[in-house]
């Protein structure tokens, strides 16, 4: 049997308790029915219903936001190593049914099981971080006047809001959920519609660590509905969203009435910047990695090349040979490097591109091609003959698709690496020390890697500028959205207090 054989087994045994029960709301420790029915998830990869969903509405979200808010003082009130002790069991779950969450989000996602087999892993690893970080969350500074010792101090800020968004689920609600329990607040969390099955595998694993029923409860439903209730909702306390940034808008907005927190991490159309003195072997690798894996279905995919002239025709002619090379297939065979896309809504979106950039007068120098007819496949795509002014280079495709641009100057660099609405990554080749500090510095972007691909390190902010979102998660910036800041004086003698109303 090989590798692909046995993950197709395997997932066969995982599915069958999705396949036979569904997947319930999780309310307070109980499964609660959709107000609104039900609606189905189908898999990406040949059309096929995986199972019905719960369809929650406002109705659930009410029942759920009143669970989080009974359950919240207990859980902020729980000594911080009891909690740090129960967050550490759900690492340790996370990690025992690791291979289980792989395979469901391959098959829910299309997402390819070479990626997705670390993604679980992932979601431990942020759940151990922040475990750690428990027992001094609330710590906070000594600000010393000359007439009063101030100190601060952090409280959790209540029930919030989590919603997070198809293409990577699992590991991005770990990255939301995880800091938020940390803290001390409790959770509704409005999994995408599209790939809902690990989300219910997170809140089994939760209880079954020793969560407390109603510390997170788990609403499925759609955006208009469910989603728009929890923003609205007037017990829960903050939004955590992960999408796109018309989305982040509407949040915004519904939330606006009850004067709601917001963490916004958006869309981007983030540039890969590579200079003619760059080491262009690792360059050319990082290019391809940050916008074709994962389906070039993430915000921080380098979407846009900007490759200076002096180099560009040998660099992108490198580049198509390896695009043609990338192996498109099952999501669940370890040889695949690009699966479906996650929808025949996002699929019809990421094809109409192909029309576009011919229409722009742009060259499809590899790819623009579907695959197959049982699922929703796409070769991956480069886009040469570009300029910033063409919509392939303006909008967020989120998908498998490089557009090239080349470039003349680093202030020619510059400028159209920041021509943009977006501003969430970039990312910088050149082996000219100086150049890449006066760049970094001017380019307007939340998070820059320079020589390198995207490598997340936990402590470290994580966010963007302009349209690509609002606030920043990772280590106490983390702690900084979940939790408010309090100040306290305290008088250190008997100062001079200006007297009002006295008798001569």
């Amino acid at each position: 049997m090989t590798a692909f054989d046995d993950n197709l087994a395997k997932l066969d045994i995982y599915l069958a308790p999705f396949r036979s029960a569904g997947i319930q709301n999780r309310i307070a420790g109980k499964d609660a029915p959709g107000a609104g029915g039900v609606f189905q998830t189908r898999s990406p990869v040949d059309k096929s219903v995986i199972c019905n969903v719960a369809h929650g509405t406002a109705e659930n979200i009410d029942a759920a936001a009143r669970a989080a808010h009974a359950a919240f003082a207990a859980w902020r009130d729980m000594p911080a190593t009891a909690r740090r002790a129960i967050l550490i069991r759900i690492a340790e779950g996370i990690e025992a049914r690791a291979e289980e969450i792989a395979l469901c989000e391959c098959w829910d996602t299309g997402q390819a099981y070479k990626f997705m087999s670390k993604a679980a892993l992932r979601g431990a690893e942020n759940f151990r971080y922040f475990a750690d970080q428990v027992v001094q969350a609330r710590d906070g500074q000594h600000l010393k006047s000359p007439t009063l010792m101030n100190i601060t101090t952090r409280v959790p800020i209540g029930p919030v809001g989590v919603i997070t968004p198809w293409n990577t689920p699992f590991m991005l609600s770990t990255w939301k959920i995880a800091p938020a329990l940390a803290a001390g607040c409790s959770v509704v969390h409005k999994p995408a519609e599209a790939s809902p099955l690990t989300a219910r595998l997170l809140v089994e694993i939760a209880e079954e660590a020793g969560l407390p029923p109603g510390v997170l409860n788990t609403v499925n439903g759609f955006g208009e509905d469910a989603g728009k209730a929890l923003c609205a909702h007037p017990l829960i306390k903050a939004i955590a969203f992960v999408g796109e940034s018309r989305t982040g808008s509407l949040i915004t907005k519904q939330g606006a009435d009850t004067l709601k927190r917001n963490h916004l991490e958006l869309g981007g159309k983030n540039p890969v910047i590579v200079f003619e003195d760059a080491d262009l072997d690792r360059a050319l690798d990082a290019v391809i990695f940050m916008i074709y894996s994962i389906n070039g279905e993430r915000c921080t995919s380098s979407s846009r090349l900007l490759v200076q002239d002096t180099i560009r025709e040998d660099f992108e002619a490198r580049l198509i040979e390896r695009v043609n090379a990338i192996k498109v297939g099952h999501p669940l065979d370890p040889a695949t490097e690009i699966g479906p896309l996650i929808s025949e809504e996002h699929f019809d979106k990421v094809t109409r591109y192909f029309e576009t950039a011919r229409a722009e007068g742009a060259t499809i120098a590899a790819g623009g091609e579907t695959v197959g007819e049982t699922g929703y496949f796409v070769r991956p795509t480069l886009f040469t003959d570009a300029n910033n002014r063409m919509r392939i280079a303006r909008e967020e495709i989120f998908g498998p698709v490089l557009t090239s641009i080349p470039f003349g100057t680093e202030e020619e660099a510059l400028q159209i690496a920041n021509d943009t609405p977006y501003g969430l990554t970039g990312y910088v080749w050149t082996n000219d020390l100086t150049r890449a500090l006066r760049f970094t510095d001017r380019l307007e972007a939340g998070m820059i890697w320079v020589n390198s691909e995207n490598v997340r390190h936990l402590p470290t902010p994580f966010g963007g500028v302009k349209a690509s979102g609002i606030g920043r998660d990772g280590g106490d910036w983390s702690f900084d959205f979940y939790m408010e800041l309090k100040h306290i004086g305290f008088a250190t003698g008997q100062h001079k207090i200006t007297k009002l109303g006295t008798l001569s």
